[in-house]
């Protein structure tokens, strides 16, 4: 799905084409109208960093980064180091290129890796953050796992994804995995019995689904205009199976039968 997604970073180095003519002097703020490829943009990520007690010199591992959007913003806001790991190789190459772009390598690597399996070292990092991405790993234990391996004692894990509220039908289970790669959805509560389980202390749980509901509305706009642009760029642009799905997704936050959850957890 996300070598075919709507933004990417070719997509997003043809917008700052665009609007400034060069590439000459671009800084990580250029990038965040842009790169912030998940629910909420900036204000999510300070949410996450306020919750994670992220501070100057902190290492920091951003579980499931794709492009690098909210690891460039905490390194450049919060002064922080950031190791990314994405399952895919696409993103982290273009998490590469804009990372270069502008000039945030020492701060901020994104690799290519299993968030369940990782290769990280036990207890090399002071935080673990992630934003709607753990939707797409089949073992939820086990990545909760790896974030309590990888993290210091009382480190902190943050965060988002989707959270069942009622049960999907098999055929908006099937709707959602073949266009957006969701699968083993989880409520709030099987979240919380995960994260214990894993032998965290749960110090924040926010159900966030009547935010998301405006937010995915807007959202699906933004990828119907992009879908438009790409096209006419010759970028890729999404299939017709990510656009249905994605309908369906905000039908169902809007019907309160799918929605999110902000989780914040202490090791």
């Amino acid at each position: 799905m996300y070598d075919r997604h709507p933004i990417s970073a070719a997509q997003v180095i043809a917008r700052l084409t665009s609007e400034r003519g060069d590439l000459s002097d671009v800084g990580p703020e250029d990038l965040f109208a842009h790169d912030q490829d998940h629910y909420g943009g900036l204000d999510a990520n300070d949410a996450i960093a306020r919750l994670a007690d992220l501070k100057r010199g902190m290492h920091v591992a951003d579980f499931c980064a794709g492009l690098g959007g909210p690891a460039r913003y905490l390194a450049h806001s919060r002064g922080v180091h950031v190791t990314g790991i994405d399952l895919n190789a696409g993103r982290v190459a273009g998490a590469a290129e804009l990372t270069r772009l502008v000039g945030l390598e020492d701060q901020v690597e994104v690799r290519e890796g299993d968030v369940t399996a990782t290769g990280l070292s036990d207890a090399e990092f002071d935080a673990v953050v992630s934003q709607e991405a753990f939707l797409h790993v089949p073992d939820k234990a086990a990545v909760v796992r790896e974030a309590h391996r990888v993290l210091r004692p009382g480190g902190r894990l943050v965060f988002t994804d989707w959270v069942l509220h009622a049960p999907l039908t098999d055929a908006d289970a099937d709707v959602l995995w073949r266009g957006l790669a969701a699968q083993t959805l989880q409520s709030i509560s099987d979240y919380e019995a995960l994260l214990q389980s894993a032998e965290f202390t749960v110090e924040r749980t926010d159900d966030l689904t009547a935010d998301w509901a405006v937010i995915l509305d807007q959202r699906f706009a933004m990828y119907e205009a992009l879908r438009a642009e790409t096209g006419a760029a010759g970028l890729p642009q999404g299939e017709d199976a990510f656009y249905e799905a994605y309908a369906r997704l905000v039908a169902l936050v809007r019907d309160g039968v799918l929605g999110g959850g902000r989780f914040a957890a202490r090791r």
